[in-house]
């Protein structure tokens, strides 16, 4: 018998998604995040750019704002985020000022995602983990913007 551990990719990413499903509750582009420290959910965030009238307001932004509030500093070194949608370049490059130390996401972002450009744009030492629950986190944005065309 083996035992799973409470603390896991999935785990967090499950709780990024509940933050994502409170995006669609609240008619925005359901992407959620949270940040992680020591096993520990220390920020949790979904974009507000319709409620904000504010096109920087992405939940990665949010997430990073929160997260460094949390800890007290800009740096969130030895801090993962979770994010359901790959960051677009602006948050890559807000994420690569906070040297986070790892991002794990869910649904690759074909359009705008940071990945497209070809080359580094996260800090040098920053990990990328993609695919965690990426079903899910596809699912969801299909589902919201399915609603959208009704």
């Amino acid at each position: 018998m083996s035992i799973t551990p409470l603390y896991t990719h999935e785990y967090f990413m499950k709780e990024a998604m509940k933050e994502a499903l409170q995006s669609f509750k609240e008619d925005e582009i359901p992407v959620g995040a949270v940040v992680v420290a020591n096993n520990r959910i220390i920020a949790r965030a979904h974009n507000l750019t319709e409620r904000l009238n504010d096109v920087t307001a992405h939940a990665e932004m949010q997430a990073i704002t929160a997260a460094a509030n949390s800890i007290g500093g800009k740096y969130l070194v030895e801090c993962t985020l979770y994010v359901t949608l790959e960051p677009c370049v602006m948050c890559a490059g807000a994420l690569a000022w906070s040297q986070i130390s790892q991002i794990v996401y869910g649904a690759s972002d074909s359009k705008k995602g940071f990945t497209l450009l070809g080359k580094p744009v996260l800090h040098p030492k920053t990990e990328v983990i993609s695919g965690v629950l990426q079903e899910e986190a596809e699912k969801i944005l299909k589902d919201f913007f399915a609603q959208k065309r009704k």
